[in-house]
């Protein structure tokens, strides 16, 4: 049977159409490297935008009339400051994001057992994109970190390229806290964030595979499954940014000039939660829903390529 392993036991690993080897995991990493670096560096100027509006709401009052005060003030050009550390950091995040979330899901899958497995799906996918987040932050925070102090300074302040950020950064670390200052309230805000993505995904996908596209998920073209993949990305993308958007205020505020020295709960009183909450929360809806389909699509899309096939089912 496909689901039992050479042994003749359960093992979560032969649940698939191949089985998951070190070569499986190694095409995810690199799977999640694409989706996530491609798809948070097309939309800089959306995210130049949101972090502004976060930081100066008085000035950059929405996604469009703070599109055109930063095009108006700095030109075109500055809707895309920070793409360079965009793409490395989220490329470096998504590469353990979803490489890692594939083996903790498959070990905590056998850990549980078959029957528990079936039982609670939904913890096992909670726990795995949990523990897959812990890493890929870690790996992001330095560019992430970088990113914001260049879409967040005042022009002429802090260099623009991405190396000579770098440098500045590490130059500036004792007033920066880089390069990992920013790390608790990166966990704040992505692992909710990935645990809504994962969990609301995989539920998602399978709620369309129960009601909707009711036949074996094989008996689909490729197409199809990938429609499947990107609506159930899309509406997992909208849940993650309302539930990560308070702790996505308080990274790029602590960018911000202004807060210099500051700690965390000082800056969050000073905001007020209603502010940390809705402030560019419509424009990161919009980011996010659109992101988060399109990251579960060209992930999915390469899967297929290598044979691997769509993510989730019934």
């Amino acid at each position: 049977m496909a689901h039992l392993a050479p042994s003749g036991k359960w093992d979560a690993r032969y649940l698939g159409p191949v089985p998951h080897d070190a070569s499986y995991y190694a095409k995810c990493m690199l799977g999640g490297a694409l989706a996530c670096g491609i798809t948070h560096a097309g939309i800089t100027p959306l995210d130049v935008t949101k972090c502004n509006m976060q930081v100066n709401p008085a000035k950059y009052k929405g996604l469009l009339p703070g599109l055109r005060t930063i095009v108006a003030e700095e030109g075109s050009k500055a809707l895309w400051k920070g793409f360079g550390p965009t793409f490395v950091g989220y490329s470096l995040q998504g590469m353990f994001k979803y490489g890692l979330y594939e083996p903790f899901k498959d070990l905590y899958m056998n850990f549980a057992g078959e029957e528990m497995t079936n039982k609670y799906k939904g913890g096992i996918w909670l726990a795995a994109s949990a523990s897959a987040e812990v890493f890929a932050d870690i790996a992001l925070c330095p560019l992430e970190m970088t990113k914001v102090k260049i879409q967040t300074s005042q022009p002429g302040t802090f260099p623009v390229p991405m190396f000579a950020a770098l440098r500045e950064m590490s130059k500036l670390k004792a007033e920066t806290r880089y390069p990992f200052g920013s790390l608790v309230p990166l966990w704040s805000r992505q692992i909710p964030y990935t645990m809504a993505k994962f969990f609301f995904f995989e539920y998602i996908v399978a709620l369309f595979y129960r009601h909707v596209f009711t036949a074996p998920k094989e008996s689909y073209g490729k197409t199809t499954q990938l429609g499947v993949t990107f609506a159930s990305g899309y509406l997992a993308g909208v849940v993650c940014a309302i539930v990560s958007h308070p702790a996505d205020s308080l990274v790029s505020l602590m960018g911000k000039a202004g807060n210099k020295g500051k700690s965390l709960g000082q800056i969050a009183s000073e905001t007020g939660l209603v502010a940390l909450a809705t402030k560019g929360l419509g424009t990161r809806v919009l980011m996010i829903g659109t992101l988060t389909g399109f990251q579960w699509w060209i992930y999915d899309t390469f899967k297929t390529a290598m044979g691997m096939g769509t993510t989730g089912g019934k």
